[in-house]
């Protein structure tokens, strides 16, 4: 909505090294969508090379992986450079062995030892596991995509598992297998920002295709959130809001500790928020009260983002300017005015079996004003009974107005 979030994405990188530090982390994985879009900015990029550079100050393992809104050239750039730093990116799914990574533990004044055993698996493309046939059919489509991405996942795991027997054989010590994933699982609930990844042929992964590692941490879906009740198969989700409709999410990074038995705990770490966002929804009498409050209510130096839905006073022509009256002189600015006349139109006809066109205008003013509860019943009939009368003057007129134009 034309706003920078850079401001943001800072202080989350500063939180992430405090939460680092406090916690003695060994290894930070980013699970897709390193950035939102596949040409970013100058700014993001050195944001993206600071932390890389912070990370390996201290000591901790990196692994990026690429989301669908991530470019594979752009990450693929600087992949060979950044693993020097201990930072390794998987930009598309290639040969299975090579998305074997083992992150090694730190105990002060020790030698690092292996932790254990990552499939790192970012964003699946469909042309990298399937090879389009004439003929098919969209559902043809789907099962192969979902075999193939099923396959992929197996063959990665097999590759972990044989990893695995190698290094216990050497140390004596059985280490747990993690994976990731950048897709949409089936029970997994998305918002507004999600965008969907396989449109058309693969909506959603079922969660029983994937091998039986000690704890999955998938990208994409931005509410965090475990996946069909499984406490190893989390969505840590977006960090920060990026849509108003989750503004109710409890936003976090997942602290997971594992050891030689296997997953051991998942630990919630609240992000705070860096930006103050708000949704206000009523007539213009309500929102004229709220926003004061608002107001009042904003942490000093910080200016609170709005969307505002308009009911009731929609119509208004002047609107946008008479909301941007009431928040002159305050820490508020508006991003989004939404007016619900569209909705309130739509609520007329979803369930009812009819169309617009099956209905003459009285039917359609009935039905508006049986949305609204509590209305006095003189009024209504008061309401019906004008808008019969205005709509008999236009119906006249235009008779008249058709019979001048016949002569």
């Amino acid at each position: 909505m034309g706003k920078s979030r850079q401001a943001e994405h800072q202080a989350l990188i500063d939180w992430l090294l405090t939460q680092v530090q406090q916690h003695a982390v060994d290894a930070v994985l980013i699970a897709g969508d390193i950035f939102d879009t596949g040409a970013p900015p100058s700014y993001a990029r050195e944001m993206y090379s600071d932390l890389v550079v912070r990370l390996h100050t201290a000591g901790v393992g990196l692994l990026l992986l690429a989301g669908n809104h991530d470019s594979v050239a752009t990450l693929r750039e600087s992949r060979e450079l950044l693993s020097v730093l201990d930072t390794h990116v998987y930009p598309a799914a290639t040969d299975p062995a090579s998305h074997v990574r083992v992150l090694s533990t730190h105990v002060a004044g020790e030698p690092a030892q292996p932790g254990c055993i990552v499939c790192a698996i970012p964003f699946i493309r469909p042309r990298d596991v399937v090879t389009s046939e004439f003929g098919q059919s969209a559902q043809d489509r789907q099962q192969q995509l979902l075999a193939a991405i099923q396959q992929y996942y197996q063959s990665v795991y097999d590759a972990a598992c044989a990893r695995r027997d190698e290094l216990e054989q050497q140390t004596g010590r059985r280490l747990p297998i993690i994976a990731t994933g950048h897709l949409t699982t089936v029970g997994a609930s998305s918002s507004e920002s999600v965008r969907e990844i396989y449109v058309g042929t693969l909506e959603a992964f079922p969660t029983t295709a994937f091998p039986p590692v000690d704890y999955l941490a998938l990208g994409h879906i931005h509410k965090p959130q475990k996946v069909g009740g499984h406490e190893h198969i989390r969505y840590c989700g977006s960090p920060i809001a990026l849509s108003f409709d989750e503004l109710g999410q409890h936003k976090q990074m997942l602290l997971v500790d594992l050891n030689a038995s296997g997953l051991q705990a998942v630990t919630e770490l609240s992000v705070p928020v860096f930006q103050p966002m708000m949704s206000v929804r009523g007539d213009l009498g309500y929102i004229s009260e709220t926003l004061p409050r608002l107001a009042a209510q904003a942490e000093a130096g910080k200016t609170v983002w709005l969307e505002i839905t308009v009911s009731t006073d929609d119509y208004l022509a002047d609107l946008p300017a008479r909301i941007q009256k009431l928040v002159e002189g305050q820490p508020l600015e508006v991003l989004r005015i939404r007016r619900e006349r569209g909705q309130t139109m739509a609520q007329l006809f979803d369930n009812s079996g009819v169309t617009l066109d099956e209905l003459d205008p009285h039917d359609v003013f009935e039905r508006r004003l049986s949305l609204e509860e509590g209305m006095d019943a003189a009024l209504r009939g008061a309401l019906s009974q004008r808008y019969r009368q205005i709509v008999d003057k236009v119906v006249v007129g235009a008779s008249h107005e058709e019979g001048e134009g016949a002569q």
